[in-house]
């Protein structure tokens, strides 16, 4: 199956949608980390309908490019994208969470969702397993590329770094990781837990192609990732400048917000915004069902 190429307004609509599809889920469920789910919804958006190569109706098809989310616990993100590129119904996002679900607070291989490579949520674990399936790639010569998301907390994890060195040594250009560059983790801003910066020097000094976009701009991700794609000698990191909780006005830029779900009358607010911003950019004519919020009222 060849990319879906979407255009960058059909991405915007699709980001739209996928932020509508995130309140409803973190609701139902009643817990969830709703900051960085909503920063990365514009570079996964990029990546499920515009960037991979992948097959919703043959999951396991050997020349898929391969996705890992290494800062696993945004995976309603990763579901939204999953369910709405049609891998499992829309209507099953709403068991987030929930007993028995197949979309626990990590992603898990073994509950049988179809998309999820590996289980993910150990933070700094990501990067890691994305440069040995590159590695092996490359080993036996097949062409898939492999996509790994990091949170630019989780870059505080030596492991990361290891992987980094690794990936620069073996010449891994099949390799593209993208920083959600939110400025925040859970315990305040990166500069006052651990500063990390500068990302993209720290890269280039393992040997990486550096590239820096407006992570909410999906014509930019849509041109990073060509430049990435088209590079060749060195893996590449995308550093993707974000918003934490982008789209939600009071839970824009805010820590409070990493690991927790909105409340009815929250979420009453964030839909009221967001779907001023859907009806801005236009309804994506493929979202067809609309998840219901049942504890509205």
């Amino acid at each position: 199956m060849a990319r879906m190429l979407k255009e960058t307004q059909d991405l915007r609509q699709i980001a739209a949608q996928l932020r509508i599809d995130l309140i409803a889920m973190l609701l139902e469920a009643g817990s969830g980390h709703s900051g960085g789910s909503l920063s990365a919804v514009e570079i996964m958006t990029t990546l499920y309908f515009h960037e991979m190569n992948h097959d919703p109706q043959n999951p396991q098809w050997p020349r898929r490019d391969r996705f890992i989310l290494s800062k696993g616990h945004v995976c309603p993100i990763l579901y939204g994208a999953l369910a709405r590129a049609g891998y499992f119904p829309v209507e099953e996002l709403l068991t987030l969470r929930k007993m028995g679900s197949r979309l626990q607070g990590h992603p898990g291989r073994n509950k049988g969702l179809p998309g999820i490579e590996v289980s993910t949520g150990s933070l700094g674990q990501g990067l890691g397993i994305a440069v040995g399936v590159a590695l092996g790639a490359k080993h036996d010569m097949v062409d898939y590329r492999v996509y790994c998301l990091n949170g630019d907390g989780e870059l505080d994890e030596g492991a990361i770094w290891e992987a980094a060195m690794a990936a620069g040594h073996y010449n891994l250009d099949n390799l593209v990781t993208v920083v959600d560059n939110n400025d925040l983790q859970i315990d305040g801003r990166l500069r006052d837990v651990m500063n990390v910066y500068p990302i993209d020097r720290k890269f280039e000094a393992f040997d990486w192609n550096v590239i820096s976009c407006d992570g909410h701009e999906t014509a930019a991700l849509v041109g990073a990732f060509k430049q990435a794609r088209e590079f060749r000698g060195k893996p590449s990191v995308i550093i993707a400048r974000t918003l934490k909780g982008k789209g939600v006005s009071f839970m824009e830029d805010e820590a409070s917000w990493h690991g927790k779900a909105p409340n009815p009358e929250q979420a009453r607010e964030a839909l009221k915004e967001l779907k001023a911003r859907q009806k801005e950019v236009g309804l994506w004519p493929g979202a067809g069902i609309q998840l219901p919020t049942p504890k509205l009222g």
